[in-house]
């Protein structure tokens, strides 16, 4: 069940939500055993911004009957930290590797997407404008004009494959796509997060007897994911595969065969898995099986 992806050959068509799979961290737990049965068919690092992050106070996560609510705010090394020390461990796992970075203008944007075509190990780049954590990103993404002059700016910087991660939180996603595109994208992937808040619930106290519920996250607003956003997933993969010629990888609440098969069958070539890893860091390996039983199963124990 090969895939090709912007020139890139990929065992199969599963592969991780950037931030959600920490590769790094489950070699430590795994050992060997990640680097024989990686269960992505390509990894995609976490958001990489010019200057290190600590991200957001905490508590960053909040669970909802149906999803995650998530506020970590970008926490990475910086470009120079992740190009000194976690590439070249990256570059050892057994599948390409895909880059995101995201910057707040576009001369931000073109200094990270120069440094990464400057590296052999990132076999592709992925702009995130989208992120609901972070204001600027947001905006970029949200604006069609605007999104197509930062990636017409950036597309020189590099001869490698551009992936531009579209915000879900815009008025029509697919011309966000076509805006894309224009630009000289690649590929577009998406849905990323919905703009999400959480409340604690009121306390004893006050003169009414109980005191006003805060905002429970540090960053006050966050993203929901998981299988609570997996139909708006569909419905915004399906308008933009439908209204753009560049491949389209699809995410969204994914945490079985049939749902990665229901993006594709609305027209992505790749499906991104995100919130269920945290539950199961196998599960891509598992979807990957179950989509085509040629594929090695799930042996991360």
């Amino acid at each position: 069940m090969s895939v090709e992806f912007c020139g890139l050959t990929l065992a199969h068509p599963v592969i991780n939500g950037s931030g959600t799979f920490e590769a790094l961290a489950a070699r430590k737990a795994f050992g060997t055993a990640l680097e024989e049965e990686f269960p992505f068919a390509a990894y995609v690092s976490k958001t990489i911004t010019l200057q290190p992050r600590a991200g957001n106070p905490p508590p960053r996560l909040w669970e909802t009957p149906a999803g995650l609510v998530n506020s970590i705010g970008l926490p990475n090394r910086g470009l120079v930290g992740y190009l000194a020390e976690d590439l070249p461990e990256l570059a050892r796992l057994p599948v390409p590797v895909i880059t995101n970075v995201m910057g707040s203008s576009a001369a931000e944007i073109s200094e990270l997407v120069e440094a990464c075509d400057a590296r052999a190990e990132i076999a592709a780049v992925e702009l995130n404008v989208s992120c609901p954590n972070v204001e600027t990103g947001l905006d970029i993404g949200a604006d069609p004009r605007q999104l197509e002059q930062v990636v017409r700016a950036v597309r020189p910087r590099t001869g490698k494959p551009l992936i531009v991660k579209l915000t879900p939180n815009a008025a029509d996603v697919a011309a966000c796509a076509q805006a894309a595109q224009a630009g000289g994208a690649d590929a577009v992937s998406l849905i990323n997060t919905l703009r999400a808040f959480a409340l604690t619930p009121g306390a004893p106290g006050g003169s009414s007897g109980l005191r006003s519920p805060r905002p429970w996250l540090g960053g006050r607003t966050g993203g929901l994911s998981g299988p609570a956003i997996r139909a708006v997933a569909l419905a915004q993969v399906a308008a933009v595969a439908a209204r753009v010629e560049i491949p389209t990888i699809g995410m969204g609440g994914v945490s079985s065969a049939l749902h990665a098969r229901e993006l594709l069958d609305v027209g992505a070539r790749l499906v991104a898995v995100g919130t269920a890893s945290f539950r199961d860091p196998t599960v891509g390996a598992r979807i990957a099986h179950e989509l085509d039983p040629r594929q090695a199963p799930p042996i991360l124990t």
